[in-house]
């Protein structure tokens, strides 16, 4: 039998032939040149793929510490990617952020640009897109003819989003190409695959408000059933999801507490959002400039490497670089891609600025450079990619369980407040906004997909079953987001069920587990040590860490 290690690498290289834009982004060399079989019968091989690699995992008899890691990692994750896809959610999947239709375009982000070869390998997946698009429509359509449409909501934004990304002037792959250094046939093989590519994203748009609308359903509402297995494969952990709804509720009042105190700290007497406009009006908190907002964030993320290294944590040396980069697409939202396995792809993280906004607050985004870089994302991150003796190749590149790494991240905003890296009370209710918002869609997330009632004692609407509206409503009242970021966040929460409590809903666990190993360590616990030893099992599903840690 195979060890462990080849079981993984064989899984990883198969992985990347049949899911390009996932060896894109995860820097695995030589694909860069092609884009995933969309058909169902594409989407039927990777799952045949999981579902062989989880048969031959769980049959290994796992000797060292280090094995047993991987071996309950590995069955946890590819257990739930083949129930996901034998429930038809991957063929489905639809939504504003997470679906196909966005991994195509952003496949262009990561890809390198400098040399004949990478602008050769960005031609030939360009000339891919019109096939792959058409291929998705028609897995899309097949699903929803089999009963599992997704909702109309998402089929008119995703329509949007294709419509932006192809407009004839500044369109997405018009503007990629006008930046390569291309002549003569490599600029006309440019040229046309960007025509193609961007005609075939506004016909997917076109497909979607005239073949796949008709079909769409107008619930947003995802319901238990599905929601459960969402909520699992997030969290890599079974919760009790209407206690979840309870603790959300407890947080949001928790933070409300917290707000108004930090708020008497910048005026007295002041509520929240008193604060925050005195805060807003502040020239010396305000950047004007996209440029200047994104040397902003690389300036703090830097800074904040070199001050943490061989203090609180031990930071490899090719993970204390960092890029803040700026989305080549005004989607909205914020979102951080790792180093390549060589490192020559540094980990970045991107700031997708909706049109129009062109002046920014920075003491709402201070905890935000922390949660995408260091302690957070880029740490967390970085240090599995770094452990090439100790985790195998599926852990180190391929392994991602949302409630664990966004848990991180939000443990980490925590972390830096402890640290006293917060004690600007500006920056300080930045850090209380930002987690008063993945409070609030705790609490939204939940109760819009479980058509969930509005409890008693909230003095809020009680009574009242949550929909769209009232979620948009609650969402205004507890975070001063600018309206087209917040406006995006909603969508990607009603069409993404589950992923956005694994935030709230990780950083609990986390702290609990922090706790739990102060309890038995007594006074020998050192949180630099539980940290480094955390940091060290890579990703992994809430479950199985809470499992690993207590023995540690």
């Amino acid at each position: 039998m195979n060890t462990l290690n080849e079981i993984a690498d064989d899984y990883v290289e198969r992985v990347a032939v049949l899911e390009p834009i996932l060896a894109t982004y995860t820097g695995i060399a030589g694909h860069d040149d092609r884009l995933p079989d969309l058909t169902v019968e594409g989407y039927d091989e990777r799952a045949e793929l999981d579902r062989a690699t989880l048969a031959a995992v769980t049959a290994y008899a796992a000797g060292s510490a280090d094995e047993k890691v991987a071996r309950l990692a590995m069955i946890e994750r590819l257990g739930l990617a083949v129930e996901a896809h034998d429930a038809g959610d991957d063929t489905r999947q639809l939504d504003v952020i997470a679906s196909q239709v966005q991994g195509v375009r952003q496949a262009f982000d990561l890809m390198p640009t400098e040399g004949e070869a990478a602008v050769v390998n960005i031609a030939k997946r360009m000339a891919a897109v019109p096939t792959a698009y058409r291929q998705l429509g028609q897995t899309l359509l097949a699903s929803a003819r089999d009963g599992r449409a997704p909702a109309e909501r998402q089929v008119l934004e995703v329509a949007k989003q294709c419509e932006n990304w192809a407009k004839p002037e500044g369109g997405f792959y018009q503007s990629l190409i006008a930046g390569l250094e291309a002549a003569g046939g490599l600029r006309t093989d440019l040229e046309r695959a960007a025509e193609e590519a961007s005609q075939a994203t506004a016909e997917l748009g076109a497909f979607l408000k005239s073949e796949l609308l008709p079909l769409a359903v107008r619930e947003d509402a995802v319901g238990r059933e599905r929601y459960a297995r969402a909520s699992r494969e997030f969290l890599g952990a079974t919760v009790d999801l209407d206690e979840a709804y309870e603790w959300g509720w407890a947080e949001v009042a928790r933070l409300e507490a917290e707000q108004r105190r930090v708020a008497g700290l910048i005026k007295a007497d002041a509520t929240a959002l008193e604060a925050m406009e005195l805060l807003d009006a502040d020239p010396a908190r305000r950047i004007a400039g996209r440029e200047n907002f994104r040397a902003w964030m690389q300036d703090l993320a830097t800074r904040t490497i070199d001050e943490l290294h061989g203090v609180h944590f031990d930071i490899p040396e090719p993970a204390r670089r960092i890029e803040a980069c700026l989305a080549p697409t005004g989607d909205g939202g914020v979102y951080y891609t790792g180093p390549s396995e060589d490192w020559s792809r540094p980990g970045r993280m991107w700031w997708s600025v909706p049109d129009g906004v062109e002046e920014f607050s920075t003491w709402q985004e201070v905890t935000t450079v922390y949660h995408e870089g260091v302690p957070g994302h880029h740490l967390q991150v970085s240090a599995a990619v770094y452990q090439q003796e100790k985790l195998n190749r599926w852990q180190r590149l391929l392994c991602w369980v949302s409630g664990h790494g966004e848990g991180w991240a939000l443990y980490s905003e925590r972390l830096m407040e402890e640290l006293g890296y917060l004690q600007d009370p500006g920056a300080h209710l930045g850090m209380l906004d930002m987690q008063m918002l993945r409070a609030a869609r705790v609490v939204v997330d939940l109760g819009v997909h479980l058509r969930l009632p509005i409890p008693a004692g909230t003095g809020w609407r009680e009574g009242e079953v949550w929909n769209p509206e009232l979620a948009w409503e609650f969402l205004r009242a507890h975070s001063r987001m600018e309206e087209p970021n917040l406006r995006f966040e909603l969508n990607r929460y009603l069409g993404w069920p589950g992923q956005a409590p694994s935030y709230k809903l990780g950083e609990k666990i986390w702290l609990e587990a922090r706790d739990q190993a102060k309890a038995r360590k007594g006074a020998a616990f050192s949180l630099k040590e539980f940290h480094d030893q955390a940091l060290a099992l890579g990703s992994l599903g809430l479950d199985p860490l809470q499992k690993v840690l207590a023995e540690l």
